[in-house]
């Protein structure tokens, strides 16, 4: 699928593929339920589908390479096969004849999984480092030549909610700063500036008031013209402000932070409730685009 910035808010569906994240571990993590799960985000308007395999909620066990090749593999490629038979396509919107191909990127920071993961068919990198943890992933991106989502974060799951002080220059400056810096690192690497998505890293080492923060400030990173991915679904920061313990049950608080993020023009939202964000998207973008 190709992807036109700018002109509507694209749907990225989460599938995770552990047994340990934190709204859905252990729900899709055999190759069928993966699928199945597909087919569901698919049929409900969802174009791009996010397939990960090491949980980075704050906490979670790093499970190593192996460990996260073993769960991501054979999903992938059931995946990439029902796809490339025909048996899963996009719903044609109005402007279009025919539905086209989803798209498929691995939430990854592993060089070597990263690798594999393009050689067993995906088509972008989301790398919730931006590089930092294995540089060597900026040169696989080059030169495969994919998106490679950018995401902004400190330290890893045992240490980013330690990592919160951003400094007399402020959360919002801050963040547009580093991810500077990131982009700088990949192009140096080879990337292509047209191969950059901004993701903002709601949630990592961000407190609740940061959060809220960061989404208010999303102009000044959206004045960069690199496009911009925002996943604000079931997330921590939405439960402290609705005072609702339970991830599932943040929906509409998700689907609050996803209007905001249409109405100043992020590109792409990444959410586990497909139908529901696809129908808040497509009306917001009615309103705001």
């Amino acid at each position: 699928m190709e992807l036109r910035w700018g002109q509507r808010t694209q749907v990225m569906g989460v599938i995770n593929l552990t047994p340990d994240s934190f709204s859905d571990g252990g729900q899709f993590n055999r190759p069928e339920l993966a699928l199945a799960q597909a087919k569901r985000l698919v049929a409900q308007g969802v174009e791009i589908l996010d397939l990960g395999a090491q949980s980075t909620r704050p906490g979670a066990e790093d499970v190593g390479s192996a460990a996260e090749l073993e769960r991501l593999l054979p999903a992938l490629r059931l995946i990439r096969a029902a796809i490339d038979q025909g048996e899963l396509s996009c719903p044609p919107r109005p402007d279009q004849q025919t539905g086209a191909a989803p798209v498929i990127s691995v939430d990854t920071y592993r060089a070597a999984v990263a690798k594999a993961a393009l050689a067993a068919g995906a088509d972008w990198i989301n790398d919730v480092t931006g590089g930092r943890r294995e540089p060597e992933i900026l040169g696989l991106v080059a030169e495969a030549g994919c998106p490679y989502v950018l995401m902004h974060s400190r330290g890893d799951s045992q240490s980013m909610d330690g990592l919160t002080d951003y400094g007399a220059a402020g959360l919002v400056p801050t963040v547009l700063a580093e991810l500077r810096q990131a982009s700088d690192r990949a192009l140096a690497a080879g990337l292509r500036r047209e191969q950059l998505i901004w993701d903002p890293g709601l949630g990592f080492a961000k407190t609740t008031e940061q959060n809220l923060e960061l989404l208010r400030g999303l102009p000044l990173l959206r004045a960069e013209g690199i496009p911009l991915l925002v996943g604000p679904s079931r997330k921590r920061f939405i439960g402290a402000v609705l005072d609702e313990p339970r991830p599932k049950a943040r929906l509409w608080g998700t689907a609050a932070v996803v209007a905001q993020c249409v109405s100043v023009g992020v590109d792409v939202v990444r959410v586990h409730d497909g139908g529901p964000i696809v129908q808040v998207a497509r009306m917001a973008d009615a309103l705001w685009r």
